[in-house]
């Protein structure tokens, strides 16, 4: 199976990469547009900032190819984020795939820190990329943004408000929180997406 990881200006993809040769497979990290769009499956991971990325992404081309996609597509942390269709971190335009805003947290009591950082319990699972899971299971957040909550949401967190923890619609698929960090229960939602992609 070819996997093929988005290479672009974020940071934290050294973890995704680790991850899914925990799986198996040996995954390739590029910025070709013609790697990518031979994939049997896309991962855009990161961590970083809106502009920046989305500057790296548009300098090659790389938001039009991610946005016509056709194989599965998984986005991680900021990678949901630009899958979104805009930003208020540098007041950005995104991708466009889901149709909702990305949002700062605001802070509504002293012990309310930004950014939201450490785990977190997932709930209303909704997505083929959770079978397995329980209603409770914990995963790995680190973000001071966050998506809105919309019909393509397939699970919630709870930090300061509810928000979107993970998206889907059509092939594409997304969390806020980072699997390669979740321990057996991200190793399970990453082996779940690996899973999806052979069915294809």
């Amino acid at each position: 199976m070819k996997v093929s990881i988005v290479k672009y200006n974020a940071g934290n993809i050294f973890s995704v990469i680790n991850a899914i040769k925990r799986l198996g497979i040996d995954p390739i990290w590029t910025d070709d547009a013609e790697t990518l769009a031979s994939s049997d499956c896309v991962i855009f991971p990161g961590q970083g900032e809106a502009r920046n990325a989305m500057d790296y992404l548009k300098s090659h081309n790389l938001d039009r190819l991610i946005a016509q996609l056709k194989q599965p597509v998984l986005g991680i942390c900021i990678g949901q984020q630009l899958l979104c269709k805009h930003s208020e971190e540098g007041d950005t335009d995104c991708i466009g795939i889901f149709p909702i805003s990305v949002k700062r947290f605001q802070p509504q009591r002293h012990e309310q820190k930004v950014p939201a950082m450490g785990w977190n319990a997932i709930r209303d699972l909704k997505s083929p990329l959770f079978k397995g899971l329980t209603k409770r299971d914990y995963v790995y957040f680190v973000h001071s943004y966050y998506c809105e909550m919309c019909d393509f949401t397939t699970a919630t967190a709870d930090y300061i408000l509810p928000y979107s923890a993970a998206l889907h619609k059509d092939n594409y698929y997304a969390t806020q929180f980072h699997p390669e960090k979740s321990g057996v229960v991200g190793h399970k939602i990453l082996e779940n997406f690996i899973d999806i992609t052979s069915r294809k």
